[in-house]
């Protein structure tokens, strides 16, 4: 099975560029996941993840993701490699987006113009409780 689950910060705003056979949109972006641990005494370490979003998806990105925001990214690990002029070969490990969604809050997220910024996001945690209870009388024991 190959499914990648990341959440990060955009290093730079996605980059978008159509393909020469078809004309397909794609969108590439880096994303800086911090790691789960920290060392005593050190800073917190984050990974530079490539991420490429193709078509539907790569426009959502390119429209509505910015620098800085934490954004949530499900797809798959991919590996190409290719030779440039001087015939040195290149590899390059990245993740193929195939969902994309906001993680910051409603608060801290500029979503700008007329969209609405509840399609894609993630479940956001509540601190209120979805029933009140008014007296002790009500309760049945």
């Amino acid at each position: 099975m190959n499914k990648v689950i990341l959440m990060g910060r955009l290093t730079r705003d996605p980059e978008v560029r159509y393909t020469q056979t078809n004309n397909t949109l794609v969108a590439s972006f880096s994303l800086a996941v911090n790691r789960r641990f920290v060392r005593p005494g050190e800073e917190r370490q984050a990974d530079f993840i490539n991420i490429v979003a193709w078509s539907k998806t790569g426009e959502f990105c390119s429209k509505y993701f910015k620098k800085g925001q934490q954004v949530g990214v499900i797809g798959r690990m991919q590996t190409r490699t290719w030779d440039d002029e001087q015939g040195q070969k290149h590899y390059v490990t990245e993740v193929v987006a195939e969902e994309a969604y906001f993680a910051d809050s409603k608060r801290d997220g500029d979503m700008g113009g007329n969209f609405d910024a509840t399609f894609g996001t993630m479940p956001s945690t509540s601190t209120g409780s979805d029933f009140e209870i008014s007296s002790g009388d009500d309760l049945p024991f």
